[in-house]
């Protein structure tokens, strides 16, 4: 567990263990909404055992990915406000409020924040059958074709969305987005080339990296991530200053009571 994963749990226990001695009174089904393998899915895994511990019940990990991480949000906040469905989630829960439109909830209105939990890089990757295997060869291949290349994502107003659109802003390239609906669906396409580049949470890249079916250009963190150090940050590889991470958080439905 990393230390800002353990500050995060630290400060969820924190927040958990001054609730109510009647909360809860059943299992406790902790929803995320990117899938299983994923950061959010991971982090509410290992943080579960211990809430089931302290509190008496079970915590149940529940995966409810789809339209582009808003289907879970919209599930959460029409939940009883009564603390048994408490939503994990990452950014993404405030890109896609600044982006989407029409959405089946409101972010600030329809959730109350519980804690948060940690921060970490994506990774800039490209699909093999590209033949990019740097940054500056992404940069020069979509310079070289402006428009043409494509891009890919879990879907619009996503985090994966968003952080590639940062990186083309601070290139000057353009290219084409083309969204996914998941997160895998959207890794997918990069491996196999429909798309060429992405920027992908490491949890659900790290297989297709080390298989060598996509490469990993760089993390877009301000330092490298442990988990693939020899990977360049994005402003190591030439792009100054470039920094995108992802956070996590817990939410509960807007009324739940402060005391459970």
């Amino acid at each position: 567990m990393s230390t800002r994963m353990a500050l995060g749990f630290f400060l969820l226990l924190s927040a958990m263990s001054q609730v109510s001695q009647d909360y809860p009174w059943k299992p406790v089904r902790m929803i995320e909404p990117f899938g299983a393998g994923g950061g959010p899915d991971l982090t509410a895994r290992a943080i579960s055992p211990r809430l089931s511990e302290l509190w008496g019940q079970p915590v149940i990990v529940d995966n409810h990915p789809g339209a582009g991480s808003t289907a879970t949000p919209a599930l959460v906040a029409k939940s009883p406000a009564d603390g048994c469905t408490p939503l994990v989630n990452t950014s993404a829960l405030a890109y896609s409020a600044a982006l989407l439109k029409n959405l089946p909830y409101a972010p600030l209105k329809d959730f109350t924040p519980v804690a948060p939990l940690t921060t970490q890089p994506y990774v800039l990757v490209a699909g093999k059958p590209t033949g990019i295997t740097t940054i500056g060869e992404l940069i020069s291949a979509a310079k070289a074709k402006p428009g043409k290349l494509k891009f890919g994502s879990a879907g619009l107003g996503t985090a994966t969305h968003l952080g590639a659109e940062k990186f083309n802003l601070e290139t000057h390239i353009k290219a084409v987005h083309v969204p996914g609906d998941t997160t895998p669906q959207a890794i997918a396409d990069t491996v196999a080339g429909r798309t060429t580049y992405m920027i992908a949470p490491i949890s659900y890249a790290l297989g297709d990296i080390r298989a060598g079916k996509l490469r990993a250009l760089g993390v877009t963190t301000k330092k490298r991530s442990s988990l693939l150090p020899d990977v360049p940050t994005v402003a190591e590889a030439g792009v100054p200053g470039f920094n995108f991470p992802i956070w996590y958080g817990v939410w509960a439905p807007a009324g739940t009571p402060a005391e459970w």
